[in-house]
């Protein structure tokens, strides 16, 4: 499958791309994908090594004469987001990624690409065996379950690596290198709470809220995309004079993706169906105005469902709700020493109700540790309320900004002498591994920077094919300088 890919261009990167593309690897399942990256491995007689955690390391030597040059490692993880559209059934533990070229553009037939982080690895795959390429002491580490809670990066061995510069190819902006990033948490909350039977004058109902854009939690959180959650929840508030007791309810997929699909199961008293439906039409046009131009596909959806035989009782429905209603979502507040990046922001990512258990998982992101734990206690602040359990898990620090790296200012020269133009300096406020990896190696000198990628986390993934040759280009061109004019010894 995907054989297009092979007739792009950088040949040797697209083929790396459509193993990728082929072999199933949703974050917890990237043993298949390791499986085939090692016996490549062998194949190249490359020395290959895993860590504890999964984490797979394939090292190149130098180039003759060039072997004291700084070693570098080449930073990726091999696991994707996995979403699809409803309408477009995959199972991502086995199925193919079908790749689709328009306009210049390659994307995904009705589910996320995994160019996020796929390209990045495909680039790292293809620089280890490019033997025209003169370069230094080369590390490809590939990390497993980044998307899901960073637990590669968190668990890394210590005293593993060798190099002294890491290359993180995991950005997604065309004419731009990162040199900072947020920290983040999930923030998981898990409550019993009273059910009872369901009244004979009662109806059941499913309500749906779809057609959503979704995206990044981090880089595209302040972009007014709607929430699928928030806004669920924001209609069963208004259907509550209706008398509506939740039965279930499922909202997202993943804490680090904006959900667009939300559905409830509820019942209300017979003969409030018509209030109901007036209700969902006004709100349907009240929330496609708020959305207009930004995620105005927004649709509400009311029909018959079975006959539930427990609901939760009236107090614990109308104070769950209430509790997601005022639950912080969004942007927090806009940085203030980096203007125009969000500070700190949470996604209301996942929401489930089953049998009145609940299960909430919120992704938390800030340049700041510390608004990350407050944002933390203000969600066991607010659902202490209703008794529920709140925790901390998988935290993992921010990246550090150094604008006056030696390695910057050499990735700066060379972009402007290959594109003719300097590139952006950011900070991002998304997750990259580098806050991480920087803090368990505290000597490295790190950049990131990647091909062009939008809709990352979303089934609107896609690339723009020419950046992903220019960002080949620059990767290349670091690389050799590296080894021909390495950095000083005391700064790299």
């Amino acid at each position: 499958m995907n054989e297009h890919l092979e007739t792009l261009t950088p040949r040797p990167l697209w083929r790396h791309f459509r193993t990728l593309c082929n072999t199933p690897r949703p974050s917890g399942h990237e043993a298949g994908i390791r499986r085939t990256l090692i016996a490549w491995a062998e194949a190249r007689g490359l020395a290959h090594d895993l860590d504890a955690a999964g984490n797979l390391r394939l090292k190149k030597p130098a180039t003759p004469g060039c072997e004291q040059a700084p070693g570098v490692i080449l930073q990726g993880h091999l696991d994707m987001v996995a979403q699809a559209n409803a309408e477009h059934p995959h199972d991502f533990t086995s199925d193919p990624i079908e790749t689709v070229i328009a306009d210049g553009w390659l994307h995904a037939r009705g589910t996320t690409l995994g160019a996020d982080n796929g390209l990045g690895v495909a680039a790292a795959l293809a620089i280890l065996e490019d033997d025209t390429l003169r370069h230094g002491p080369l590390e490809a580490l590939f990390t497993v379950e980044e998307e899901s809670s960073m637990g590669g990066a968190l668990h890394l061995a210590e005293g593993w690596l060798e190099g002294r510069i890491l290359l993180n190819l995991d950005s997604e902006d065309r004419g731009q290198v990162y040199i900072g990033c947020a920290g983040g948490a999930d923030v998981v909350v898990e409550a019993n709470l009273p059910t009872s039977a369901v009244h004979a004058e009662e109806r059941t109902w499913r309500l749906s809220l779809t057609g959503l854009v979704g995206g990044h939690s981090g880089i595209d959180i302040h972009k007014g995309r709607g929430n699928a959650n928030r806004l669920l929840v924001r209609v069963l508030r208004a259907l509550e004079p209706c008398g509506v007791r939740l039965v279930d309810y499922h909202g997202g997929t993943l804490r680090n993706a904006l959900p667009r699909e939300a559905f409830a199961t509820l019942v209300m008293a017979d003969g409030e169906e018509g209030a109901a439906r007036a209700r969902l039409a006004a709100l349907q046009d009240e929330l496609r105005a708020e959305l207009e131009g930004v995620d105005e596909g927004l649709a509400l959806a009311l029909e018959p469902a079975a006959r539930a035989e427990t609901a939760l009782t009236p107090t614990a429905s109308r104070m769950l709700v209430a509790a997601l209603h005022v639950a912080p979502c969004g942007v927090e507040r806009m940085s203030v020493a980096v203007p125009g990046v969000v500070e700190t922001s949470n996604n209301l990512g996942v929401v489930s109700l089953e049998a009145g258990r609940l299960h909430l998982c919120a992704l938390v992101r800030s340049l700041r540790d510390s608004a990350c734990a407050d944002m933390a206690d203000r969600f066991r602040a607010l659902f202490g309320l209703i008794g529920a359990e709140v925790r901390m898990e998988n935290a993992y620090p921010g990246w550090t900004p150094a604008p006056e790296s030696p390695l910057l200012t050499r990735f700066r020269e060379l972009h402007q002498r290959l594109t003719g133009d300097a590139p952006a300096v950011r900070v991002i406020h998304a997750g990259l591994e580098c806050g991480i990896l920087g803090g368990k190696y505290p000597g490295l000198q790190m950049i990131s920077f990647g091909p062009q990628i939008r809709g990352a986390h979303s089934p609107d993934e896609r690339v723009e094919i020419d950046s992903v040759a220019e960002f080949w280009q620059l990767l290349r061109a670091m690389l050799e300088s590296l080894a021909i004019d390495p950095l000083s010894p005391a700064n790299a």
